[in-house]
């Protein structure tokens, strides 16, 4: 396995990342186990969840995935030090106004660690930018963590460029660790949230980068070609934002890519990514072990530089 060195942590993670938003949600535990056994059976060692999954879900609170994973570890199938384990905190739920704030991210990291049974977080990221809390704060609080050996690296998603360059700022002028790692949006079809300034501070600072929805919601694996192809699933009130002119240009050039190769839609728009100048590696979810098949083969994938172009092209 051709693992890549997440930026300036020290973490060597797989070129992609198992996501785990549906672990106790849309994989039950028996399937979650199934999938984390067969990912890291195939040499693959990274795996990124969040405090908030699956809160969204009916009867849900958040932490549901954390728990699957807990006791995926519990059961010692896979060393605790052979796993790199990503989760993130401060997602703004239902009003509340912890988010960020320091007092939040000491709470938060506990429940966090009891869930996934562990003494350690490798990642540990602040899930979403809160500017009604100073980056100093939140990464003094994530400094003490450090200290305590409860979190062994940290990183932010969802940041802009300004707040990602604030942060660093911040760091810098008040001799904190800084944010090490950036998780976007990132997608053949998304790009404009990642490309361009943000993809050049992280390449110049050497942050290391995971990018989410690698397939767009599904979009991109070529499930999704009409709107009613979308109807009753559980990701289909996303499809109208993809099922257009762009949209279509860019499954029409996966399926050529895919005619070339044999690989699945899924397994190219995956590759695409992970080749992409600034990405560490892509995250990508599955509810199946077929499902999961993919993911495995997009981490074996070279896609041709006439490939990459096609795609580049088509999702331009």
């Amino acid at each position: 396995m051709d693992m890549r060195l997440l930026g300036r942590t020290g973490l060597s993670i797989s070129p992609v990342v198992f996501g785990g938003n549906v672990f106790g949600w849309t994989a039950d535990e028996k399937t979650s186990f199934e999938m984390l056994d067969a990912f890291f059976e195939a040499g693959f060692n990274t795996i990124d969840t969040a405090d908030v999954y699956s809160a969204w879900a009916p009867g849900h609170q958040g932490g549901e995935s954390e728990t699957v994973i807990g006791n995926w570890l519990k059961r010692g199938t896979v060393a605790r030090d052979k796993a790199v384990i990503v989760t993130k905190f401060g997602y703004p739920t239902m009003g509340d106004d912890k988010k960020l704030k320091a007092k939040w991210v000491v709470e938060a990291v506990d429940k966090s660690l009891q869930r996934l049974q562990t003494d350690y977080i490798d990642l540990y990221l602040s899930h979403f930018p809160d500017d009604d809390t100073p980056h100093e704060e939140t990464l003094g609080a994530l400094a003490k963590l450090k200290d305590a050996g409860k979190v062994r690296s940290i990183g932010c998603s969802n940041f802009s460029v300004e707040q990602l360059r604030a942060s660093l700022n911040a760091a810098d002028k008040n001799g904190l660790p800084r944010y090490d790692v950036l998780q976007p949006e990132y997608n053949l079809y998304t790009r404009n949230k990642f490309e361009g300034p943000l993809a050049d501070l992280c390449i110049a600072e050497d942050i290391g980068v995971i990018s989410y929805y690698a397939l767009a919601a599904g979009f991109l694996t070529g499930k999704y070609r009409k709107p009613e192809d979308a109807e009753g699933k559980t990701r289909g009130n996303r499809m109208p934002d993809y099922i257009n002119d762009r949209g279509l240009k860019v499954l029409a050039a996966l399926d050529e890519v895919a005619a070339e190769t044999g690989e699945s839609l899924a397994a190219i728009s995956i590759a695409w990514v992970a080749a992409r100048p600034g990405i560490t590696a892509p995250i990508a979810s599955a509810t199946s072990l077929k499902q999961l098949e993919a993911i495995l083969a997009a981490g074996r994938l070279t896609l041709t530089d006439a490939q990459m172009a096609l795609l580049n092209e088509a999702g331009a």
